[in-house]
C-alpha cells in the first residue's frame, strides 16, 4: 500500500512542520491580539506577514542552486536549508513568547516577520523535496499524507494552542509550539538527501565574479520561467498562472477574520478549540482524503471547479451564521464542516495540481512561483479584511469573500475548453493535467 512507503511518511512529518508555524502567524495570533483589545483594522494587517510566502519565489532559486556552507557539507544541499529554515522558526515562536501585543506590537510583528520568513523557506525545500523523492504517480499520495501532517499540525497549533492560553497562557502556548518543531528538526536529521539532478549543477553559497553572477542568474532564476512558457506557450501558461493567483481567493480574504468572528459572536477560547479546530480537522482530512479519491474518478478540471465553488458556498454559510447573530454551537458545527470538508478537497486537488506543473530541474523555483502567486492576492486582500468587517459588518464581508471565488471557477471552466482545444489540434493528452 502506498501510504505504509517509508518516504511517504516522512512527508507526513514535515507536513506538520510545515502546518505548524503558518496557523500560529496566521490564524492563532489573531485570537490573542483580539483578546490584547488590539483593533479588528490591525489584525487584519497583520495578515500581512502571510506575504512573505507570496514573495518566496525570489529566493527559491538561491536554495535550488547554491549550497549552504557548512551545513551543506554536512546534510547535503536540501537538509540544510530545511534545518536552517527550521530553527529560524523555532527562534521566532520563542520570540513571541516573550512579548506582550498589549503592550507594543513592534516586536510581534518582527517575531512573526522572523517565523513567517523561516516557514516560507521550509515550504520552498520541502515541496522540492516531495516532487524529487517520488515518481508522478505517487505525487496524489503524497499531498495527502503531507496535508493530513499539515492538518494535524494545525490542530496542534489552533486547537492545542488556544487550550493551553485558556488554561494555562499566551507565552506558554508558544512555548510550547516552539518546542512542536523539534519534530520537524528531527525528521530533517534522519532523513536522507534526496538524489541530485545529474544536469543542474550545485554550487556553494559564493559567487566569486561578475561573470558567474550573470552565469547563475541565467541558469537559476531565468531558466525555470523560460522553461514553464515555452513547455506551455504563453498564452495558456498566462492562463494558468491567472488561476493560481484567484484560486485561494476566497478563502485566504476570510480566513483571518475567522477567530475573532468566533470571538465577538460570544464563543469562548475552548469552544472555537474544540468545534472548529478539533471537529474540524476531522471534516478536513475526511475533505483531503475524498479528494484525492475523486480526483482519480473525475479528473482535476471537474474537481478543480467542484471545490472552488464549494469553499465559494461556505463563506456564504459563514454569513447566515453571522445573520443569525447568537453562539449556537450545532449552528458553528454544521459550517465549520462544510467549510473545513471543502478547503481539504481543494487543498488535495489544488497541490496535486500544481505539482503536475513542474519540472523536475527547477522544483523548487517552479513550485515555489506557483505557490508565491497562490497567496500573493489573497495575502493582500487579507489586509483589508479588518476595515471592511469595521465599515460594513460580518456578513456583508462573508458575502463579499463568497464573490471572490467565481474568477476561480471561471478560469477553470476557460482552461479546460482550451486544453481540449488543444488536445483535439496537438494530439496526445490535455495539457497540464486537465484532462
Amino acid at each position: 500500500m502506498v501510504y505504509l512507503r517509508p518516504k511517504v511518511a516522512v512527508l507526513g512529518l514535515l507536513g506538520f512542520s510545515a502546518g505548524l508555524p503558518f496557523v500560529l502567524v496566521y490564524s492563532t495570533l489573531s485570537v490573542w491580539l483580539r483578546e490584547a483589545d488590539v483593533s479588528l483594522a490591525t489584525i487584519g494587517f497583520f495578515s500581512w506577514l502571510t506575504l512573505v510566502y507570496s514573495v518566496k519565489v525570489f529566493w527559491a532559486p538561491v536554495i535550488d542552486s547554491l549550497r549552504l556552507p557548512l551545513f551543506g557539507e554536512i546534510f547535503g544541499r536540501r537538509r540544510s536549508w530545511l534545518l536552517a529554515a527550521q530553527l529560524m522558526i523555532a527562534g521566532g515562536l520563542v520570540g513571541i513568547a516573550g512579548i506582550d501585543p498589549a503592550v507594543s506590537l513592534v516586536p510581534a510583528v518582527l517575531f512573526g516577520l522572523m517565523v513567517a520568513f523561516g516557514s516560507a523557506t521550509q515550504d520552498i525545500v520541502v515541496d522540492a523535496y516531495r516532487i524529487e523523492t517520488a515518481s508522478v504517480d505517487e505525487q496524489a499520495a503524497l499531498s495527502a499524507i503531507y496535508i493530513f501532517g499539515y492538518r494535524l499540525a494545525m490542530l496542534v497549533a489552533g486547537a492545542g494552542a488556544l487550550y493551553i492560553a485558556e488554561f494555562v497562557s499566551w507565552p506558554a502556548a508558544y512555548l510550547a509550539m516552539a518546542a512542536c518543531m523539534a519534530v520537524g528538526i528531527l525528521t530533517t536529521l534522519l532523513i536522507r538527501e534526496p538524489p541530485a539532478d545529474p544536469h543542474k549543477p550545485v554550487h556553494a553559497a559564493t559567487l566569486s565574479s561578475s561573470t558567474g553572477l550573470v552565469s547563475w542568474i541565467r541558469r537559476a532564476v531565468i531558466a525555470p520561467f523560460t522553461e514553464f512558457f515555452n513547455r506551455n506557450g504563453t498564452a495558456l501558461a498566462l492562463l494558468v498562472l491567472a488561476l493560481i493567483m484567484v484560486y485561494r481567493l476566497s478563502d485566504m480574504t476570510m480566513g483571518v477574520m475567522a477567530n475573532p468572528f468566533y470571538l465577538d459572536m460570544g464563543y469562548t477560547k475552548a469552544q472555537i478549540a474544540s468545534v472548529v479546530k478539533v471537529f474540524g480537522f476531522g471534516m478536513t482530512m475526511f475533505g483531503a482524503f475524498a479528494g484525492g479519491a475523486l480526483v482519480v474518478r473525475y479528473g482535476q478540471r471537474t474537481m478543480l471547479l467542484c471545490a472552488a465553488a464549494l469553499v465559494a458556498l461556505t463563506n456564504l454559510a459563514f454569513a447566515g451564521l453571522s445573520w443569525h447573530g447568537e453562539p449556537a454551537l450545532t449552528a458553528l458545527a454544521v459550517v465549520v464542516s462544510a467549510d473545513n470538508f471543502s478547503g481539504g478537497l481543494a487543498n488535495v486537488v489544488f497541490i496535486a495540481f500544481l505539482s503536475g506543473l513542474t519540472h523536475r530541474t527547477y522544483t523548487a523555483t517552479q513550485y515555489a512561483l506557483f505557490s508565491s502567486l497562490m497567496t500573493s492576492i489573497g495575502g493582500f486582500m487579507g489586509g483589508f479584511s479588518g476595515i471592511m468587517v469595521d465599515g460594513f459588518g460580518y456578513t456583508t464581508f462573508f458575502v463579499y469573500a463568497a464573490i471572490l471565488g467565481v474568477p476561480a471557477m471561471v478560469l477553470v471552466v476557460v482552461l479546460g475548453r482550451l486544453s481540449n482545444v488543444l488536445t483535439t489540434t496537438k494530439g496526445g493528452s490535455a495539457p497540464l493535467g486537465l484532462p
